[in-house]
């Protein structure tokens, strides 16, 4: 009677462990098809894949513009902000080209080097005064440009880097390796039950 309770715990347990095994090998294929078809995209669209020196040449700060309201966006998003222009040399060219903080930035507002987030004005205005100040003070930093030479312009930084990229494949990897380990091991459990029965 005992033996019999022990073997139908086992039996569940093991069923449990199945059911836990495919659902993380599951879910880990689910998150690399959203990854594929969302941050990939962006990655591969990306041309800024060269990195090299940038020295600053000139910053402005113009009137107030319209943040352009961007595909899919709504009116909400439409704001006036202080348009800062930033200037620079490509140390790989040699060419004075204008800096933009990522690739929406050149999507959303091809006149501005930075696009704010929504605050009030006066945060706004003094969030783009010191980052114009930080530029003057730094001069020389590192940027990305493209080297097929489509795009002329340099951006600050990526917003889909390798190293992000990677960063996103890792914990669908890992759940995935976890679920077929869980499988693997109840499997082998299963095996093992069977051949001690039969001897």
């Amino acid at each position: 009677m005992l033996g019999k309770k022990l073997v139908t715990a086992q039996k569940r347990g093991e069923t449990r462990a199945l059911c836990l095994g495919l659902g993380m090998v599951t879910c880990s294929v689910m998150m690399y098809f959203l990854i594929a078809i969302t941050i990939v995209p962006f990655y591969t669209r990306s041309v800024w894949t060269a990195q090299t020196i940038c020295k600053v040449l000139k910053t402005n700060i113009k009137d107030k513009v319209l943040c352009p309201n961007s595909k899919g966006s709504e009116d909400e998003d439409i704001f006036p902000y202080p348009c800062l222009q930033v200037w620079v040399n490509l140390t790989a060219s040699g060419e004075e080209v204008m800096l933009y903080h990522t690739e929406d930035t050149l999507e959303r507002n091809p006149k501005c080097s930075y696009i704010p987030g929504k605050m009030e004005n006066s945060k706004v205005k003094a969030q783009i005064e010191e980052i114009a100040t930080n530029f003057k003070k730094q001069q020389t930093f590192p940027c990305y440009y493209d080297p097929g030479g489509t795009q002329t312009n340099v951006i600050l930084s990526r917003l889909y880097a390798p190293k992000g990229l990677l960063f996103a494949f890792l914990w669908p990897t890992l759940m995935f390796t976890g679920g077929c380990l869980i499988i693997v091991l109840v499997k082998i459990s299963q095996y093992v039950s069977v051949l001690s029965a039969w001897q």
